[in-house]
């Protein structure tokens, strides 16, 4: 693992100029919308130093120009971001806010599309990151198949930026850190024995797509309409006001007017965008498309 060095300083005695790193961040934030501040450099320069260790690349500015002049260099810009986004997560990480769309929005929804020829329902974990969070609302959604779900058909979308998280996520292996929220209920139904690890199985995994989407890319982003609930937790958090602006700008777009997007609990959408409207939960905020919520009830 490469040491973060500080500006003006670099590998072995050669000096690294802030203004390469300054190029790197520009190409970063022109890609995938994702920005780092002056005070966050240093963890640009750590990740650029893992590539560049990789590549054996000897300087900052031969690494820059590999990543802005070569040929190849549309397949570098994939592997930083790939250092860059690396995500933490886990099973049922926010549990009040999960309650909340199960025994709240998931009703609502229902009550709005039932009358509907075809009973369908599409969730969108966008910055899935390893895949927890698609196969948690898909373990939620088959606990619902008997009940209100019944008859229903589910297509849970999963998309990330990171190839090596999608990769994690796709072949459904966790160890002890990720599933140490899961009830014995929930391991015992949806998890098999995989070494010392835990291995998601087929009822869990079905219906679950994954696939390598840039909230960034205008042109893929209008492609993912008529969505029910979008779950975006702590990915804005990488972008700066701009960027937020128009990701939340084609979420607003890509969801049916009784839709909900979910946030981090920390995150807001202050200053960000209009067009939606906060509502209060048990235990958790969301945003709802529209002005009141199903049902009536006043956002605020």
């Amino acid at each position: 693992m490469t040491t973060a060095l500080p500006i003006g300083a670099g590998f072995g005695e050669e000096p690294l100029p802030e203004q390469e790193l300054v190029r790197i961040r520009d190409v970063i934030y022109r890609a995938a919308g994702i920005f780092h501040p002056d005070n966050k450099l240093r963890l640009l320069l750590d990740r650029c130093g893992r590539r560049m260790k990789e590549l054996r690349i000897p300087s900052l500015h031969e690494y820059t120009e590999y990543i802005t002049t070569r040929p190849n260099r549309q397949t570098e810009l994939v592997a930083l971001l790939n250092e860059i986004t690396i995500g933490e997560t886990s099973f049922f990480r926010n549990q009040p806010q999960l309650d909340a769309f199960r025994h709240v929005v998931l009703p609502k929804i229902v009550r709005a599309k039932s009358p509907l020829p075809i009973r369908r329902l599409r969730l969108w974990s966008a910055g899935c990151s390893t895949g927890e969070e698609p196969y948690t609302l898909r373990m939620l959604v088959v606990e619902e198949a008997a009940a209100q779900l019944k008859d229903w058909v589910t297509e849970i979308l999963a998309t990330d930026l990171n190839e090596r998280s999608l990769a994690h996520a796709q072949q459904a292996v966790y160890g002890s850190y990720s599933t140490r929220n899961l009830t014995p209920a929930y391991r015992d139904k949806y998890f098999i024995p995989s070494g010392d690890k835990l291995e998601v199985n087929a009822l869990a995994r079905s219906n679950v797509n994954f696939s390598r989407l840039n909230l960034s890319d205008d042109s893929r982003m209008t492609f993912m309409k008529s969505m029910d609930a979008i779950f975006c937790c702590n990915v804005l958090i990488y972008f700066d006001l701009a960027s937020k602006r128009r990701v939340i700008q084609h979420f607003f777009n890509n969801l049916l007017p009784h839709g909900y997007l979910f946030l981090g609990h920390s995150e807001s959408l202050y200053g960000v965008n209009d067009d939606f409207r906060l509502v209060h939960l048990p235990g958790a905020t969301a945003y709802v498309k529209g002005e009141r919520g199903l049902g009536g009830e006043k956002s605020t």
